[in-house]
């Protein structure tokens, strides 16, 4: 389709977890390969979101971080429970609440699904301490913020999109419409609109607001993907958790391109469909996980909001099957003009 400036936006609500990788950058905090150090017998709790270990996404990503702490933080032991699909939030703060009680200290929730729990949890406990994955809102003298500069990962997204579109569209298609997906979105269109003010970009959501049922529906989201591609898309950035799974098996039919998320999915992905992902934004939840238990190891942890962005090494983007290997000096130099402040990168 011929190109124009104007934004083509469709919101497509229908019947969530977002998804997550693991690279070999190097974090804040010393990284994830520090000398091994003793934990005084830390019994950690980790609550995963929808998924849970094995998503091969955003909560494998938290049991990295948690799996490599083990292995330098000597003496640590973990107890790591799941979340059921469009369970009610009670249950998530009767999950909490049995951690604290069993003396889980710290408490590590992934995802923001688990605010409420530890805004009732947490002042409970005040000599505990807790963590939670991708929420701000929720506060407290003893709960930390483990955030993300997901647009400015999002933006080199759209970026490497726009460069690598043959002139037509690209898409965006989220789990649904919360904060957290609309931050992945609007640094998505910032980036390409940085690369070409005339881009055009198809935007669906697969649930409305807040509803995680949108990151386990792999066919609502083939269908969706299979639509923006037929109408001209030929690139597709997903932020569908699970859900993502669908839309590369529609790249694949359509011989076409897709973009994962949080985790280099090139690697995770089901490898009849690996070739077809041109990259994916990498979100090192692993490294600010490791991070938060080495600091609370060496009595260092602090309350309120840590945000890893590309300066930090918290986002980034993979490299896997050499397919933006054109692109990417000019990847890096606008990577550098972010972390510099040369290019600015709203969060919404």
């Amino acid at each position: 389709m011929a190109g124009g400036p104007i934004l083509r936006v469709f919101r497509v609500v229908m019947a969530g977890a977002v998804t997550a990788a693991v690279t070999t950058v190097a974090g804040c905090g010393g990284g994830l390969h520090a000398a091994p150090r003793s934990s005084r017998s830390l019994r950690v709790g980790l609550v995963y979101d929808i998924g849970g270990r094995g998503d091969k996404s955003y909560n494998d990503a938290a049991a990295a971080g948690i799996d490599e702490a083990k292995r330098n933080l000597t003496g640590m032991r973990a107890r790591e429970v799941g979340a059921a699909p469009g369970e009610p939030a009670a249950r998530k703060v009767e999950r909490v609440r049995a951690l604290a009680a069993a003396g889980y200290n710290p408490i590590i929730a992934v995802g923001y699904s688990y605010a409420p729990a530890l805004a009732q949890v947490a002042p409970r406990f005040p000599a505990m301490r807790f963590a939670i994955v991708d929420e701000p809102t929720v506060s407290g003298p003893n709960i930390t913020n483990l955030l993300f500069a997901e647009e400015q990962g999002s933006f080199l997204m759209g970026a490497a999109a726009e460069m690598k579109s043959h002139g037509r569209e690209i898409g965006f298609i989220g789990g649904n419409q919360s904060p957290l997906v609309k931050k992945f979105e609007v640094g998505y269109v910032q980036g390409a609109k940085h690369v070409n003010p005339r881009a055009r970009i198809e935007i669906a959501d697969l649930a409305g607001g807040r509803d995680l049922s949108g990151f386990c529906r792999p066919d609502m989201a083939r269908k969706v993907a299979r639509r923006m591609y037929r109408s001209g898309a030929d690139v597709i950035y997903q932020v569908a958790g699970a859900s993502g799974a669908g839309v590369f098996r529609a790249a694949r039919r359509n011989g076409a391109w897709a973009i994962g998320v949080d985790y280099d999915q090139a690697k995770s992905a089901d490898p009849g469909v690996r070739d077809v992902i041109l990259t994916s934004m990498v979100k090192r939840i692993d490294i600010a996980i490791y991070d938060y238990l080495a600091d609370i190891v060496d009595g260092t942890v602090t309350s309120g909001r840590i945000v890893y962005d590309l300066k930090l090494g918290g986002v980034d983007y993979s490299l896997t099957g050499g397919h933006i290997a054109d692109i990417q000096p000019r990847l890096e130099q606008l990577k550098q003009e972010i972390v510099y402040g040369r290019v600015k990168v709203s969060p919404g």
